[in-house]
């Protein structure tokens, strides 16, 4: 399980340089637990006084360390934490053993730490259905302790890579009455993503002082229009978990402060793009805007049935401007929709109005605009004022071949 995925041709060139966060510090081994011949586990701790926020999986499925982070998110406390998480087994639907594994992992962090149990969240993505060796991983608790460093934040997101095709990492630095505040994020994720919280693995750490409970709201209000609005392959993973820690080591409070929320934005919505970027077999980056709908909530209804109807992706695959896919993706979405008020437009090119084609369209403008590795499907419903941006990626044979042999 040593071999490297072909790398996505929608991947950045490099791993972004991240500012660094004061207060956090990462470390990653090799565990052993599923692949060999690359790290595997991956530890971050933070100083004492650090907030954790959090957002999580509705899978009724969901794994034994989701269920342990959930229980554990809402808590304040002033003393330090830490977040581990391992690749290749996803520890779920592993009954009694898999909270079992959770408490030793997350207890032989504790214990070489020295912070208490209920500050140490875990998380875990790969296999689902097989018992997590966790001995391999506890064996490794004190080899990890040992190389932590403020500046490994890639090397950690390296270690939590499954079918990713590369690490991915985003940042950000603002300026707050003078003083700057640090942002860095990594992420996991390619496969079994679809918006139901957080679809994937996701860490973010800043050096921003906030009280938890503010910092737990900006999180699910950005989470709903940055990892909640992508899709590729519209299955929700057992795993998803989303934490953001503040280490509060720049002694800049940004209660009510738009410039750090839109900086925390940003690095969201980065992050998440680029999981829909390297989405397994990906080959183009698909941004559909919906407008003129009922309302928001309608809107998001006709955004995903566009973004996860394999018709429409395998179309955008084949360069296909076959604007009658996405007419059907919105007729079968269930939100409301009148067929002879519909505008539909591949980026610039107005490809249907008024429930036909549009007088202006050539089919060579819509052919050559599929090309492009990024697209944008814009849909006006002409009903109201509803509107809501999703993303997605085009359904290649690609993902058929990583699916098919994922646990060979």
């Amino acid at each position: 399980m040593a071999d490297t995925p072909q790398r996505s041709p929608l991947a950045p060139e490099h791993f972004p340089s991240l500012p660094l966060i004061r207060g956090v510090s990462f470390a990653s081994v090799q565990a052993g637990v599923r692949y060999s011949g690359r790290t595997d586990v991956m530890l971050a701790q933070l100083c004492a006084g650090s907030v954790v926020a959090g957002a999580f999986t509705k899978s009724s499925t969901r794994a034994a360390s989701v269920l342990d982070c959930q229980a554990k998110i809402g808590s304040d406390s002033d003393a330090g934490a830490a977040i581990i998480a391992n690749s290749g087994n996803a520890n779920a639907f592993t009954g009694k053993n898999g909270i079992e594994a959770t408490r030793a992992v997350t207890g032989a962090v504790a214990t070489s730490l020295g912070i208490p149990e209920t500050r140490v969240f875990s998380s875990s993505t790969g296999v689902i259905g097989e018992p997590l060796a966790h001995a391999k991983i506890t064996a490794k608790i004190d080899e990890l302790k040992g190389a932590l460093s403020e500046s490994s934040i890639q090397h950690a997101a390296e270690a939590i890579r499954t079918t990713d095709t590369f690490a991915k990492g985003s940042g950000a630095q603002i300026d707050v009455n003078g003083t700057s505040v640090s942002i860095a994020g990594i992420a996991k994720g390619s496969g079994m993503i679809a918006p139901d919280m957080a679809t994937m693995l996701v860490y973010i750490f800043t050096d921003a002082k906030i009280k938890r409970a503010e910092l737990q709201a900006m999180v699910s209000e950005l989470n709903e229009v940055t990892f909640n609005s992508i899709t590729v392959d519209s299955d929700t993973s057992t795993s998803d978990s989303l934490l953001v820690a503040a280490t509060g080591t720049s002694g800049v409070d940004v209660t009510g402060s738009a410039d750090f929320r839109d900086a925390l934005h940003s690095v969201m919505k980065d992050l998440a793009l680029q999981v829909v970027r390297d989405g397994e077999g990906a080959t183009k980056l698909v941004e559909i805007q919906i407008t003129g709908a009922a309302n928001s909530k309608d809107a998001r209804v006709h955004g995903l049935a566009i973004a996860n109807s394999p018709l429409v992706k395998t179309a955008i695959a084949g360069e296909d401007p076959n604007w009658g896919r996405v007419v059907m993706a919105i007729g079968k979405s269930g939100a409301a929709a009148d067929r002879d008020l519909l505008s539909i437009s591949f980026g610039d090119v107005l490809v249907a109005e008024n429930g036909w084609v549009s007088p202006d369209y050539k089919e060579g403008d819509g052919a050559s605009y599929m090309k492009n590795d990024h697209l944008v499907i814009a849909v006006d419903l002409g009903l109201s004022d509803g509107k809501s941006t999703v993303w997605t990626c085009d359904l290649t044979h690609g993902y058929i071949t990583i699916n098919a042999d994922y646990r060979s």
